[in-house]
């Protein structure tokens, strides 16, 4: 057996190993066996990926940030690890970056709403909020019936004053998620004329007004 041979023998082995290593919570082994399936398999994206969330786990944001740098260096056409790299820079507060790795996601992508999403908070944090509100628009488009992307959508809009719109959002939110719209209403200060169903005597206080 020749020495290329030998090398994909023995990548698929550690890849194994990695593997059930994972599943038995094993986590400094499996990233040992990861790396190993690195040094055979430098450009391996899949494995980049592994080895950075598993730093990730860890709390080692900046080694799974190199990784997944030299990742998007390897092949800049994998959405989702421009996706990972915006989510580990905005958990460092590197918002143009991590907006940045977001935009290079949803260009790759356009139905990645979790980078729709991530690049919506991140834009809120820069204080773009125009900007923020049609990423976080997109997010509602793509995921109608998840709170989180109204959520956002409607403090977005509460910080420019729109405060219309947020009506219209938790009008829509109490239809499927009342907990949310109620927590909006409380959160914003605007009046939706939406009952609590938590309340048992919110229904029978108005039908007596």
């Amino acid at each position: 057996m020749g020495a290329a041979a030998i090398d994909v023998v023995n990548a698929w082995y550690y890849r194994q190993m990695a593997l059930w290593a994972g599943l038995f919570r094993k986590s400094e082994l499996e990233l040992e066996y990861w790396e190993r399936v690195r040094a055979l398999r430098p450009r391996d994206t899949g494995t980049l990926a592994a080895i950075a969330n598993r730093r990730a786990a860890q709390g080692d944001r900046h080694g799974a940030i190199a990784v997944l740098e030299h990742s998007v260096q390897v092949d800049p056409g994998v959405a989702h690890a421009w996706f990972n790299l915006g989510f580990l820079r905005q958990e460092l507060g590197e918002h143009e970056a991590a907006c940045e790795a977001f935009e290079r996601a949803v260009a790759l992508d356009p139905k990645l709403d979790r980078a729709w999403y991530g690049k919506g908070l991140s834009l809120v944090k820069l204080g773009r909020v125009d900007d923020a509100v049609v990423a976080l628009k997109k997010v509602v488009e793509l995921q109608p019936m998840s709170p989180y992307g109204f959520y956002q959508l409607a403090h977005a809009y509460h910080r420019l004053g729109q405060a219309d719109r947020v009506v219209g959002i938790v009008r829509r939110l109490s239809k499927f998620e009342p907990k949310v719209a109620l927590q909006l209403e409380r959160e914003t200060g605007v009046h939706a004329g939406i009952e609590d169903p938590f309340d048992p005597g919110a229904g029978t206080a108005r039908r007596g007004s």
